[in-house]
């Protein structure tokens, strides 16, 4: 593979004359320069090394996002509103899967500011856990000091902006559903407890639940990973325990896919026997049986706002937050509990 050194002898000139034409630098060369080095670039087919071109910038080219799991379809769906600010205003993205582990997160924050990326996007769910929170807050401070930016997604106790899901919104919609429709017997799949968006979910549902004189109790409530597996887990916690429930909500719809699942598995007809309401409304909650009721939340946009932010050097004043509303999608899982 051909090196700088190769490009800058073929052409006859010094290796950094050949990097600052390579690199499109506006400092004066003429013309007959410029085309013996793009001459030996083409001859030697030379790929400039696209890291040290980052280092050597004056201007921070790349940013940095921190997700759970961008393979799940909340965060991948996040990510793609990201990244098409990103790619609009030509900036290198730099995907971070922390998938949930708070350490690794704090690892990715170092990370990045090593890199001096123009700004990071803590785009994961806040977490209920001052320690690490007071961590992040002191690596995050390092970096804004330095000039980057940060911007986050979810309820956190940290410095920059936020686009703010409307979490608690949301669990209070799809309660007044179910509570609203004559269900009391309501179970919840929850996810871990220890993020704030299972808290600020469950926070709704149980408003909801108050409004119409019902309650959610903590028998009711199954904790597990916000996924497939954790929904078909949780479901079956909650029918061992509460065989007598109509309705469930799930607090995101990869759950609530694996609860149908596990409710198709033991002859529980959905809505017949037992209502069931998702969350987030993924592409795929339209497209199991029956489709999902949901709560929805625009995540393209949300990753687009969350972006447009971080980018926005001219913003020195105190840090914004930004609503995302959720709005109910009604579908085929649900239906009033008969009088």
């Amino acid at each position: 593979m051909a090196t700088l050194a190769d490009v800058a002898r073929r052409a006859g000139v010094s290796p950094a004359t050949a990097s600052r034409i390579i690199s499109g630098s506006t400092k004066l060369v003429t013309d007959e320069l410029r085309a013996r080095v793009l001459r030996a670039v083409d001859e030697l087919q030379y790929v400039p090394n696209a890291h040290a071109q980052l280092l050597a910038r004056a201007q921070r080219t790349a940013v940095g996002v921190i997700v759970h799991d961008v393979s799940d379809p909340y965060f991948a769906e996040i990510t793609r509103g990201l990244q098409q600010v990103a790619t609009t205003h030509g900036r290198l993205v730099i995907i971070c899967n922390s998938y949930r582990d708070p350490a690794r997160e704090l690892e990715y924050v170092e990370l990045l500011r090593a890199q001096q990326v123009a700004a990071i996007v803590l785009a994961g769910s806040g977490y209920h856990d001052a320690a690490f929170t007071k961590a992040l807050k002191a690596k995050l401070a390092a970096y804004t000091r330095t000039g980057g930016r940060v911007s986050v997604i979810g309820r956190h106790e940290l410095p920059g902006d936020a686009v703010m899901p409307a979490n608690e919104e949301g669990g209070y919609l799809a309660g007044c559903e179910l509570f609203g429709s004559g269900h009391r017997k309501v179970g919840v799949i929850a996810g871990p407890k220890v993020l704030t968006t299972t808290t600020d979910r469950l926070a709704g549902l149980r408003r909801a639940a108050r409004e119409f004189r019902g309650t959610v109790p903590a028998r009711r409530v199954a904790y597990a990973g916000f996924d497939r597996d954790g929904g078909a887990e949780a479901i079956t916690a909650l029918l061992d325990s509460s065989p007598d429930l109509t309705a469930v909500v799930a607090l995101n719809d990869q759950m609530a896919v694996g609860a149908l699942s596990t409710l198709r598995a033991r002859g529980i007809t959905v809505p017949d026997q037992i209502s069931l309401i998702g969350f987030d409304d993924m592409p795929i909650a339209r497209d199991v049986t029956p489709p999902l009721t949901t709560v929805r939340l625009p995540l393209a946009e949300m990753g687009a706002r969350a972006m447009s932010m971080a980018l926005d050097t001219h913003n020195t004043d105190a840090p914004r937050i930004e609503p995302a509303q959720a709005t109910l999608i009604r579908r085929e899982s649900t239906r009033p509990l008969p009088a």
